[in-house]
């Protein structure tokens, strides 16, 4: 009895040996292929040689998924992908007018802001390329998130949002060290690896929401992401080794900048948003908020109109709110209710006039 259990115990060592090796070469594989920097794959090299000889040994199976983990995500990483520019002032004027009515004085900045990066690509020099960090500030629902989005898509660059409400610890951006238990790269990282790119557009939403107990530690990871002298060689504490971020175009928003350092203030140009007219209101609602909610729910422009004096009451009903998040709930409401009635059997055309436009929008 005693003979049979040592033995399947030895049994099982073995095996585990041999999935630890061939894990282990795997790996080598994994490495063999990525675009890794140099130093890089001869430090990722030399960590698998060490566990390697640990397995043989009978050691270092504990290690393997860790190393797995590790190489995997060093691997993966964007170290040479990048998205080609397109740099075209006309085709960005049109994207802005696509999704945005008005701001003229913030569409010239956002052109003007293109126009540097354009006369920047033409340098044979590249070692001075980048991008100064639009920093959009006003009230809730006056468009910084939306411009931020048509800044990615007039470049042809992916996108990433990175919230930064209620963080509260710096290891959130900066990744925690690979000898933790449960370690992981951070916010940062992440979405390089997500969108495959070294070059996109990153917005860092919300930076006056930061939780108070760490804003000092956090503000001190924006300067180093946000100035152009140190950002080239942004340390993951989990990747472990310096990643180029001097090709992403950072862009930054709050409601106001009362709780944000003055040296992150520094790296940052301001723009401010200013609060939406009723009129103006009214004029977005119909052009552009309604048509896209329409067309996202899956209903055609002929299944519902809306009458023009309901847009003036939904304008009114939206208060003192400066921006359109009210609007954009009521528009909402009203596409629900118009695709549940569809679906229902009740019509397939509807129009929202004075008369009905409280069944819909209350």
């Amino acid at each position: 009895m005693d003979v049979s259990i040592t033995n399947g115990s030895s049994d099982s060592q073995m095996k585990s040996v041999q999935d630890g090796l061939i894990e282990i070469k795997r790996l080598e594989e994994l490495i063999a292929k990525a675009a890794l920097p140099t130093d890089l794959t001869e430090k990722a090299k030399s960590q698998l040689q060490r566990v390697s000889l640990a397995i043989r040994y009978g050691a270092g199976l504990n290690q393997i998924d860790n190393t797995t983990k590790y190489i995997e995500w060093i691997a993966s990483l964007p170290w040479n992908s990048a998205t080609n520019d397109i740099l075209d002032v006309n085709k960005a004027k049109q994207i802005m007018d696509k999704n945005h009515y008005g701001l003229t004085d913030i569409k010239q900045r956002i052109l003007e802001y293109l126009s540097i990066l354009i006369l920047q690509s033409k340098k044979t020099d590249f070692s001075n390329y980048h991008a100064p960090v639009l920093f959009f500030t006003g009230l809730a629902g006056t468009g910084k998130t939306t411009f931020a989005r048509s800044i990615a898509e007039t470049l042809g660059r992916t996108y990433i949002r990175i919230p930064f409400g209620g963080l509260s610890n710096a290891l959130d951006l900066r990744g925690m060290s690979k000898i933790q238990p449960e370690a992981e790269p951070g916010l940062i990282i992440k979405a390089l690896r997500r969108v495959n790119s070294k070059n996109p557009v990153i917005l860092l939403d919300e930076l006056d929401r930061i939780s108070p107990e760490a804003k000092g530690e956090i503000m001190g990871v924006l300067i180093e992401l946000l100035d152009p002298e140190q950002n080239n060689s942004f340390l993951d504490h989990y990747i472990d080794y310096p990643f180029d971020l001097s090709k992403v175009i950072f862009i930054a928003t709050a409601n106001n900048t009362n709780n944000i350092a003055t040296a992150v203030m520094d790296r940052m140009e301001v723009v401010q948003l200013p609060s939406y007219s009723d009129e103006e209101k009214v004029v977005i609602a119909k052009s552009y908020i309604f048509p896209r909610a329409v067309k996202t729910s899956g209903l055609l422009e002929e299944n519902v109109k809306v009458d023009d004096v309901v847009w003036q009451k939904i304008a009114r009903m939206s208060g003192y709110d400066p921006g359109l998040r009210s609007v954009e709930r009521k528009i909402e409401m009203i596409v629900r209710k118009v695709a549940f009635k569809f679906v229902s059997g009740e019509g397939t055309q509807f129009l929202i006039n004075e008369f009905n436009a409280k069944e819909f929008i209350e």
